[in-house]
């Protein structure tokens, strides 16, 4: 694994303030790692609510797998729901194909460029479920040479873009109705935990007058006149959840 790939990867993952920008960050080091495509997904904790998906994997596959309903058999969702360590899939890999639509789903997935993949499920503290999956069209024996390569760095790649996509994408950024950048609420986290600012600028590679400017900005946006009534909010808000 090349270094400054990863180094990059973390830099923009770190800046990412939307799905686009999540999802470049991704594809460049699943690309590093001659990984075609990835897949981001978070499923649902709320009836009614839809899974979040970031994904390379290409729109025409996405389409035909939404249209033909294979999430209802998908097993490598099921796999992801019910245990919480990575597995290796495709045909004859992984998760044992038990009906016909199942392997139908699998050779549909090959035809579109989806050959094997590398799913690494996520089972949180706060109860959510998601799954990062690493795909490509290659031969298996060069998969299986990827994987035995980068899997170890690939699990750490997937806590890092989850814990990001949560913080990015999630209404866990709403306080009291004020919606917060990213960057604000992990400085306003941090200062939850009695970091200052110089801290926080060192823990997230950041200046401390960047982290001073975050916190300052968090603050104004609660309209409160202090940083701490600001982390008071902040816990608050939290307990309430």
């Amino acid at each position: 694994m090349n270094f400054h790939a990863l180094q990059d990867f973390i830099d923009q993952l770190t800046e990412s303030t939307n799905e686009d920008a999540l999802q470049k960050s991704m594809a460049n080091i699943a690309d590093a790692m001659n990984l075609a495509c990835f897949a981001y997904l978070c499923l649902p904790q709320q009836p009614g609510e839809s899974p979040k998906l970031i994904s390379t994997y290409p729109p025409s596959w996405i389409a035909y797998y939404l249209q033909n309903q294979y999430e209802h058999v998908d097993p490598v969702i099921s796999q992801a729901i019910r245990h919480n360590q990575p597995f290796r899939w495709g045909l004859g890999l992984g998760p044992r194909l038990r009906s016909e639509p199942q392997r139908e789903l699998f050779e549909e997935a090959a035809r579109f460029g989806i050959r094997y993949g590398f799913t690494i499920p996520i089972h949180d503290s706060r109860g959510a479920i998601s799954a990062v999956t690493f795909a490509t069209d290659k031969r298996r024996v060069d998969f299986e040479r990827s994987i035995q390569e980068h899997a170890n760095v690939l699990r750490v790649l997937a806590i890092l873009f989850h814990a990001r996509a949560r913080l990015t994408l999630s209404s866990d950024r709403l306080i009291d109705g004020v919606l917060l950048s990213p960057r604000q609420l992990e400085c306003l986290e941090w200062s939850s935990r009695g970091k200052s600012a110089w801290e926080i600028g060192t823990i997230l590679g950041i200046s401390q007058r960047t982290a001073a400017f975050h916190l300052d900005n968090a603050r104004a946006k609660l309209g409160v006149r202090t940083l701490r009534q600001a982390v008071v909010r902040l816990v608050e808000s939290k307990a309430r959840r």
